[in-house]
């Protein structure tokens, strides 16, 4: 059965599947350095950046998405929560649990504003 075969290739940690013979998914490898200084460098080339920290799914590690004043947004893997709101206090921006706040009205507006057709 197909279906025997696909669950024993998802390997000990569970779901995620491989690109380029790396994990994603939730226990994917993270570059952590590659993080900070892609998130170093959006935060210095846009105005107003706010952090919000996302949860962990079943399908995805947590994340961290940076907003700028313009709704204007990016995401990156962290791996924990506590990686995330780290990542923010360096980056010297407000950070937040996307849970508690959701999401910015100007991140939904850029959204709308950006939708490919």
């Amino acid at each position: 059965m197909a279906w025997w075969r696909r669950r024993k290739n998802q390997g000990a940690a569970g779901g995620g599947s491989t690109v380029d013979g790396r994990k994603d998914g939730p226990a994917m490898a993270i570059d952590h350095k590659a993080v900070r200084a892609y998130t170093e460098g959006w935060v210095a080339s846009h105005k107003g950046v706010e952090a919000y920290v996302e949860p962990a799914t079943n399908v995805s590690t947590t994340t961290l998405i940076l907003i700028a004043t313009d709704g204007e947004w990016t995401r990156r893997a962290v791996g924990t929560p506590k990686a995330g709101f780290e990542l923010g206090r360096l980056l010297g921006i407000p950070v937040y649990d996307v849970n508690q706040t959701g999401y910015p009205a100007r991140m939904r507006e850029w959204n709308r504003r950006h939708k490919k057709s």
